[in-house]
């Protein structure tokens, strides 16, 4: 058999890839920025857990299988650390760790009264890049995931800002970028109801869907069409199980309600803060996005309103108390619980819940405890993320046998997960433009308010969901594949080189040594990257032919590099198997 190299893994590369396809279906902070991660960091650091509660702890595969859907996978100093505790005491130390902050970036753009701010200040080429878009974000949030210790933070926060979507393909000013998703990292434990009103008066949202400085006469209907199709309750009446009720689509608005609550949200400008060479026009301030918008009372529609759900708002109102009205209606429509409970559980655990899973993550959205947690009030995030995260359906490994259990791990993740297994590092710089580009998710840049991939993507050949598989195609495979490739093997092991136009750039690395002392023995190796990387969970086949290409790498033959192959092959083999790229 030919020996694996670097040019020569096509034959085990074909192989998984052939595997790979079949299970497809187809072919606020402190005013600095956030310091670039140490490229010689053998390990994300991870928060100490509190002494035993009486609680049985986790086993490595229990423990590799919650940090996959309640983290961005494991490491090997995380399975460490999980594995002293139980889930319940992994909950509560994850919710009391504290939130990682995005660097503050400057509002400049639009506080300088300039009429062309790169110009005028004279940046140069890169000024689009780190004044407006959300590039530098992108950054941030792969260094604070692959480093963090709030795992379920992050995690949570960016499921919620893939349902309540902004994205800078529209919104063009990083620090309001910004300001929005440190919004949604913050109040990520919180309640949904507090959310919601954060989320719909945050000038970011306001000028991605047009509904700031609408006039009382002739609003634009974009973010209450939104809110009533993505953001709160959908389009059809559903079960608490979150299946159609009476098994076809009821409506739950038409086109005069979404007309209704566009008028009730009518009056809102942009914070003030902004200034702008032109002036002032009219009642509307300056676009600054950074904080609440403003009410304008004179030009809030002042016509009773029916809204959807059956609550009507009297004609006497601020626009406070109508958009108030109008977030409570949704917000204890009976849709609301299953519609939301449903999306956050397909971007954690698994694209099919079963509908008893979702009836009770609902009944914990609607009562605001689960197991233990949450403070009992409609919408309490700490008894939804209980109500996900320990359900049977999620704990119970046996279950992860059925066919449409699971999720595609998606490019974030599947990024993510490989740096933290192989003790990685990054500045973040690779996953804007040029991989996150490649690999269709690019972050906090959705290309619609649909996401990246709607949630309710059809798995082709199958009755199932799956909603990642809408990025899935043979260029965005490939890529992950070359990823992966690059990361173990180029420019002599050392990953991908620092941009040196990023101030502080480290460049994307892994640090594969303190795996070859299990390079002697091909199961032992296989077997402790699987834990990180599948919990274990690989098929007999795939193991089978990693194995066979681990011990390819011959030790007296390749007696100088052998160790170091044989962690890289075992590594790249997974990463490329679909026992790995569908989490379970």
């Amino acid at each position: 058999m030919q020996r694996p190299s670097h040019t020569g893994r096509g034959h085990w590369l074909a192989l998984l890839c052939a595997l790979a396809l079949a299970a497809c279906g187809g072919g606020g902070g402190d005013g600095s920025t956030s310091p670039s991660p140490d490229p010689g960091t053998s390990a994300p650091p991870v928060t100490t857990p509190p002494p035993a509660t009486g609680e049985t702890p986790m086993t490595p595969a229990e423990a590799a299988r919650l940090l996959d859907q309640g983290g961005w996978g494991a490491s090997e100093a995380a399975l460490a650390a999980a594995t002293k505790i139980g889930p319940k005491q992994w909950l509560s130390v994850q919710f009391d760790t504290a939130a990682s902050r995005f660097g503050n970036y400057s509002a400049e753009i639009h506080t300088a009264g300039l009429k062309d701010f790169c110009v005028e200040r004279n940046i140069g080429s890169n000024c689009w890049r780190d004044y407006y878009s959300a590039e530098p974000l992108s950054r941030e949030f792969y260094q604070q995931a692959v480093s963090g210790a709030d795992q379920l933070r992050q995690r949570t926060a960016w499921a919620l800002s893939q349902i309540w979507v902004v994205s800078g393909h529209e919104v063009e000013g990083t620090y309001g970028l910004r300001d929005y998703q440190q919004m949604l990292r913050d109040n990520a434990f919180g309640n949904l109801r507090d959310l919601l009103g954060k989320m719909a008066l945050h000038p970011v949202m306001g000028a991605y869907l047009n509904m700031v400085n609408n006039e009382k006469d002739a609003p634009n209907e974009n973010f209450a069409r939104e809110l009533l199709q993505l953001f709160t309750i959908g389009p059809c009446e559903l079960t608490a199980g979150g299946d159609l009720a009476g098994g076809a689509c009821r409506a739950t608005y038409d086109n005069a309600g979404v007309r209704e609550v566009a008028f009730a949200l009518t009056g809102w400008t942009y914070p003030a803060g902004g200034t702008s060479a032109w002036g002032k026009w009219d009642w509307t301030n300056p676009s600054f996005l950074r904080g609440e918008m403003l009410a304008f009372a004179e030009q809030h529609d002042q016509t009773e309103r029916k809204l959807p759900g059956g609550v009507t708002i009297p004609a006497s109102r601020t626009p406070r108390q109508a958009s108030d009205a109008v977030l409570d209606a949704l917000f204890n429509h009976p849709n609301f619980a299953p519609f939301i409970g449903k999306q956050m559980i397909q971007r954690l655990v698994t694209s099919n819940p079963a509908p008893e899973y979702v009836e009770r993550v609902s009944a914990a959205i609607a009562s605001g405890s689960a197991h233990g947690f949450g403070s009992g009030r409609r919408g309490d995030m700490k008894a939804v993320l209980a109500a996900i995260l320990l359900d049977p359906e999620a704990r119970d490994a046996s279950r992860a046998e059925a066919a449409a259990y699971g999720r595609l791990r998606e490019p974030t993740q599947y990024t993510i997960n490989l740096l933290r297994a192989a003790n990685g590092s990054t500045d973040g710089a690779p996953f804007y433009w040029w991989i996150g580009a490649m690999l269709g998710q690019m972050v906090y840049t959705a290309p619609s308010v649909f996401n990246y991939y709607p949630a309710d993507y059809p798995l082709p050949g199958s009755p199932g969901l799956a909603p990642e598989f809408g990025l899935a195609n043979a260029a965005t495979a490939m890529t992950r594949y070359n990823l992966s490739d690059g990361l173990f093997y180029w420019n002599e092991g050392t990953g991908i080189k620092a941009d040196a136009s990023i101030p502080n750039a480290t460049g994307t690395r892994t640090n594969i040594a303190a795996f070859e002392s299990s390079a002697d023995d091909a199961n032992a190796l296989f077997e402790r990257i699987d834990l990180l990387l599948t919990a274990g969970r690989s098929s007999a086949s795939t193991r089978a032919a990693i194995v066979e290409a681990i011990n390819a790498w011959d030790p007296v033959k390749n007696k100088d590099s052998y160790r170091r192959e044989r962690v890289r092959t075992a590594f790249y083999l997974l990463l490329a198997s679909p026992d790995y790229q569908v989490q379970r």
